[in-house]
């Protein structure tokens, strides 16, 4: 009879414990998913401060009266100091909670747009003048580095969230609401920096866009509080040295994926930082018409993402990387053939927005499978400081060259432009094929065309980014930050 209560005691204990798992299971899956659906909507929020802060800086420091060479290392010391500060955040996973190191240092971010406004004030006053160019590039700098600091913390927390087996997916979704929103809020700064432009007060104009761009950076720390943080704690033996890791990255998947994007962003770099003063110093394009080109590549992307998420899970992320590779290194090159902003804005931006999002999207994801999540934030702290350091090389080069260059069979912004082009196309020859997918996948279609069979019809996909957008908006509206 003894024996018998204490097998129903046992029997009931253990069934208490079940249940208390299975309840811990799926409050955690519910969590899970609020939290999916509420960075959605932080992204949204920080979209809009990149659409009216980032995508202006560059115009702002030429309203500066910042030189080439100025322009140059406002990309490259961004490239190099903001992945060196990444290692310092993966460093303080090991001591504080990850939500905890997002929250803090996005405040710190958001609240960086205050200086940087202020050197307007400076310039109307003629105060500073001949230094204000740099004070911009070392606050532009410090905001990099609160940003980066946020990172390797926020991929390792998404990487927890979302499922592996629909992040194709999910992500997918997360960027097409979170660019429809980048794109309305960069066109919105166009015509308002326009207008002011009109009036004689175009520094006005930039003041009122970074205070807007802290506003929503503001509301988007908010959003982070409220993001579910489960269970992590970095375990003995995780860290390895940034020298270990680039030692024998020569001799592993990972580390040669990390070499080939690098390149890529060096090469790339050589050329980035220059595509806006040649709009707006050779062509003198308005700024709604700079931005009307620059957006319509976001456009292209916008509506790509659907196809590359299903590749993404389908076949796989290095098929991604392979559909961009063939078409980013021509996007430089295609500048070479007409000033016209009407080709501008439905060739070269036609191919690099569908490019660079097939590309980005292939690398991002290929880091979440091929990294464990307590080696993650490390991993990707070395993925950007190996791509910053290309970053830093590549702008600082066409920096120079771009003040230092005289050439007259043709206009040397776009010769710099063809020698972006080449060396893309270089490295993905010789450095794409080392590298293998990690995840089983069905067989890649040899003919990346062929992919566009699977892609919805236009007319979807134009009105499913409407209705997402739609959607989004009211749920931000009807928030109370």
């Amino acid at each position: 009879m003894e024996k018998g209560f204490k097998l129903q005691a046992e029997i009931e204990k253990s069934s208490k414990e079940d249940n208390k798992k299975i309840l811990e299971n799926t409050r955690d899956k519910l969590e899970k998913e609020r939290t999916m659906n509420l960075s959605i909507k932080e992204g949204s929020f920080t979209s809009a401060m990149s659409g009216l802060g980032d995508s202006y800086v560059t115009p702002y420091a030429l309203t500066l009266n910042a030189n080439n060479a100025q322009i140059g290392f406002l990309s490259s010391f961004v490239g190099l100091i903001s992945p060196l500060s990444q290692l310092f955040g993966s460093r303080l996973m090991e001591k504080y909670p990850r939500k905890k190191i997002i929250v803090t240092f996005v405040l710190f971010q958001a609240l960086v747009w205050i200086p940087i406004l202020l050197l307007s004030f400076l310039f109307w006053k003629n105060l500073l003048v001949k230094y204000l160019p740099v004070l911009l590039i070392v606050f532009y700098s410090l905001y990099a580095v609160f940003g980066a600091v946020v990172s390797p913390s926020w991929f390792s927390l998404l990487g927890d969230i979302v499922p592996e087996k629909i992040r194709g997916k999910y992500f997918s979704k997360r960027n097409r609401i979170n660019g429809s929103v980048a794109l309305i809020s960069t066109l919105i700064a166009a015509f308002l920096l326009d207008y002011f432009k009109t009036k004689g007060l175009i520094l006005i104009g930039f003041s009122i866009l970074f205070f807007l761009a802290c506003i929503f950076r503001l509301s988007s720390d908010y959003l982070f509080s409220k993001h579910y943080d489960p269970k992590f704690k970095l375990q003995d033996g995780y860290f390895f040295s940034i020298f270990q890791f680039a030692k024998k990255s020569t001799s592993n998947n990972f580390g040669k994926f990390v070499i080939f994007v690098s390149l890529i962003n060096l090469a790339t770099a050589i050329a980035g930082p220059f595509f806006t003063v040649y709009m707006l110093k050779d062509l003198h394009f308005s700024y709604t018409t700079f931005m009307l080109v620059n957006i319509s590549s976001s456009i292209f992307s916008l509506l790509s993402f659907p196809l590359w998420g299903r590749i993404s899970d389908k076949y796989g992320n290095r098929e991604l990387l392979r559909i961009g590779s063939v078409l980013v290194p021509f996007l430089p090159i295609f500048w070479l053939v007409s000033s016209s902003p009407y080709y501008l804005a439905f060739v070269p931006q036609l191919i690099g927005g569908i490019g660079w999002a097939a590309f980005n999207f292939g690398a991002s994801n290929f880091i979440f499978d091929s990294v464990s999540p307590q080696r993650r934030g490390l991993c990707v702290a070395y993925y950007n400081i190996f791509v910053g350091i290309g970053i830093f090389i590549g702008a600082s080069l066409g920096g120079l060259l771009a003040n230092y260059l005289s050439i007259s069979f043709m206009n040397k912004l776009l010769f710099i432009f063809l020698i972006s082009g080449i060396t893309r196309l270089l490295i993905v020859f010789i450095f794409l094929p080392l590298i293998r997918e990690i995840r089983e996948v069905k067989k890649a279609k040899r003919n990346p065309v062929l992919y566009f069979k699977e892609l919805m019809p236009m007319k979807g996909v134009v009105y499913e980014l409407g209705h997402n957008l739609t959607k989004i908006t009211n749920k931000i509206g009807s928030l109370r930050i």
